[in-house]
């Protein structure tokens, strides 16, 4: 069971500023959480291989191909600012 003074401190933690009805409210919900996530480590788990989700997905995206701009200097127009045949950007550092 998580107290209210381990809430205070990792709201703290989080820079964050609870009312305390929120300290109350938060108490509440993360003991329910770690309650049940001690359900969770009694299951037997040995033979279950690891995975990062639930069920099977992949990714579908579609082949990258270079293409010519149509129309390059119509896109060149539309930027905030550009230079020659270049769009301007602040520097990054």
């Amino acid at each position: 069971m998580i107290d209210r003074e381990q809430v205070r401190k990792v709201a703290h933690l989080a820079r964050l500023e609870l009312t305390p009805k929120e300290e109350e409210q938060f108490t509440t919900q993360l003991s329910s959480i770690l309650d049940y996530f001690e359900q969770l480590a009694e299951l037997n788990t040995d033979n279950v291989p690891p995975t990062t989700r639930a069920i099977d997905v992949s990714n579908i995206t579609r082949v990258d191909k270079l293409e010519a701009c149509p129309d390059r200097e119509a896109i060149l127009n539309c930027a905030p600012e550009r230079e020659e045949e270049f769009f301007r950007v602040p520097k990054i550092l």
